[in-house]
């Protein structure tokens, strides 16, 4: 796919085993497939909105869903970059990259999720290593931050290894029960001592005003 009203679809991060990119219609039937499959226990919930509790059918059909609603809802004050992670032509998660504010704030968030059958191979790290390239080095940030609930130890392992520190709790509510939630942070200087996983970005440069950016 490409668009010259729409350059992200150009926008490529390529890492040692993964390239991540917005995804084609066909790298979305195939992201759903892979969350219809599971993305972890079902006796657990990681995530703050419970997406993953839905039945297989609706989950996959929920997934299209939200992808297309955050290219709708894109503004430049305001944006969602959810990207694919393609590994040897395989779809085996999706990282997102979010900023509010981004030109004067200069932080971003991340979320992902890697398909359980793909999960303990480092691909997790991989993918984050990848939109914290694009966000340090391409987009001029000056801080990262992420949060996950205070039981899930595979998303904070990622965290520690890529740098961030601790940054405070907040209390949420899945499934009825009370949840803490334990926010990491990453700073430019902490990102830049830590970097092991070298990153390249390609086709950035259009995408940039999309961004709030000067091009």
């Amino acid at each position: 796919m490409a668009s010259p009203h729409w350059p992200l679809f150009g926008l490529r991060l390529r890492t040692p085993r993964l390239v991540l990119r917005l995804p084609a219609l066909e790298d979305l039937t195939a992201l759903a497939d892979l969350a219809a499959e599971g993305v972890h226990d079902p006796e657990t919930q990681p995530f703050a909105v419970p997406w993953t509790d839905a039945p297989p059918a609706e989950r996959a059909r929920g997934l299209l869903q939200f992808h297309w609603s955050c290219w709708a809802d894109w503004r430049p004050s305001a944006w969602t970059l959810n990207l694919v992670a393609d590994l040897d032509g395989t779809i085996v998660g999706t990282q997102g990259l979010m900023g509010t504010d981004f030109p004067v704030l200069r932080e971003v968030s991340t979320g992902s999720w890697v398909g359980r059958r793909y999960q303990g191979r480092g691909i997790g790290t991989e993918m984050r290593a990848a939109v914290l390239g694009l966000a340090f080095e391409g987009l001029g940030a000056e801080y990262a931050v992420s949060a996950a609930f205070a039981d899930n130890e595979a998303s904070f392992a990622v965290s520690r290894k890529l740098g961030y520190r601790e940054d405070g709790i907040e209390r949420r509510v899945v499934r009825g029960r009370p949840m803490v939630v334990r926010r990491v942070r990453l700073d430019r200087a902490a990102w830049q001592a830590r970097r092991t996983v070298p990153v390249t970005i390609e086709g950035l440069a259009p995408c940039l005003p999309l961004f709030g950016l000067d091009g």
